[in-house]
């Protein structure tokens, strides 16, 4: 957020000041970076997310995967659709003409996509886990309906924990241009911090203990050999597929989510403080850097959807192929659709028996 210092403005470094102190921050990279940096998650963002949509309108009837990898998308889509304003904002060297309510909606759109994406990124996750490690359970109590209830669930916490932003977010005039702020006003900035440190919480920091533990206990449940699977079968294709989820959203959080709540903590923690001016200097540099970065899960996102989602996948390659897939239905310890092969020992005779549990 630039707090101005009457006088001594102009268009290369912003003159700031925070709090009691004055503070020269170098933000001229930021006209470059920004710019160039949304367009490229704008381009590759819309392409990649209208196709997904337009993917799982396709697959219909959704399996509870599906329904939360579709709300995924929604949420990228939705974002990557105001991106156009910011990428004119910042190319105009930060003078916003779009209004007040504009502003307060894109930086809505940036945190609700932020955090939609982490708690639909956690369901999975946790959905994924209860297929590996209580598969009887998730075939028998997680439907498609529970699925669509909980993202409906998703969508109003995160309005809920956002309605203040719109009310802290605000404009404010330098020289002869409007700023659209990013947090608020440096009167009620304090109050800010508060508040966006206990959202981080809720949303950022127990999602990510959950994803955290969750694949712990993955890992440990596809590590451990199971009886009566030979080493072919140990290498299924669900397997796999658990195994290309967890780096998947791991590589999201480490390159969109865990950067950006880190040097915004800092970014917030160092101005309340009021420490000195190199300092500032150099959180305001690193912020700044990866808030570009905390949008390109919109472009990480559909890699998910490819890599973990069959039916998704073989739609895509059939679609850039021209070819049909045949469908495996009538082949089912051979199919890649989402089968796991649950394997118990029956007693006493300890034969076993192999039940079929479709991964949802």
């Amino acid at each position: 957020m630039e707090i101005l210092s009457p006088g001594a403005i102009n268009k290369s470094s912003v003159f700031t000041s925070v709090f009691n102190s004055s503070c020269r921050f170098d933000e001229e990279f930021k006209y470059i970076l920004l710019p160039v940096s949304y367009s490229l998650v704008f381009v590759f963002g819309f392409v990649l997310n209208a196709t997904s949509l337009w993917m799982f309108v396709k697959m219909r009837p959704w399996n509870p995967s599906t329904v939360f990898m579709f709300h995924l998308a929604l949420s990228d889509f939705l974002y990557v659709l105001s991106l156009p304003t910011l990428i004119y904002y910042y190319a105009n060297r930060s003078h916003w003409p779009f209004g007040v309510a504009a502003c307060k909606i894109v930086r809505f759109l940036f945190y609700a996509n932020l955090y939609c994406s982490i708690l639909f990124l956690t369901c999975i996750s946790v959905h994924r886990y209860l297929g590996i490690c209580h598969p009887i359970k998730a075939l028998t109590l997680v439907k498609s309906r529970h699925a669509h209830m909980v993202c409906a669930m998703v969508w109003v916490v995160v309005a809920v924990c956002l309605v203040p932003n719109l009310i802290f977010v605000t404009t404010s005039r330098r020289d002869n241009d409007t700023l659209c702020h990013d947090t608020t006003s440096q009167s009620a900035f304090n109050e800010y911090v508060d508040y966006s440190s206990v959202v981080m919480v809720l949303l950022f920091g127990i999602p990510f203990l959950v994803i955290v533990v969750c694949y712990c206990l993955m890992a440990r449940a596809l590590c451990r050999p199971r009886v009566g699977l030979s080493a072919t079968r140990q290498s299924s294709a669900s397997r796999k597929k658990s195994i290309k989820l967890i780096i998947v959203v791991l590589v999201v959080f480490a390159v969109s989510f865990v950067p950006f709540h880190i040097t915004r903590t800092l970014y917030y923690t160092s101005r309340v403080l009021d420490l000195n001016c190199e300092f500032l200097n150099i959180v305001n540099f690193t912020y700044k850097i990866t808030r570009p970065l905390a949008s390109v899960n919109s472009c990480i996102d559909p890699v998910l959807y490819f890599l973990a989602g069959d039916h998704y996948r073989s739609r895509m390659i059939s679609l850039l192929t021209g070819k049909r897939q045949a469908t495996t239905s009538q082949t089912p310890l051979n199919n890649n659709h989402g089968l796991a092969l649950v394997y118990k020992n029956s007693a006493p005779s300890g034969e076993l028996e192999r039940q079929t549990i479709e991964e949802r």
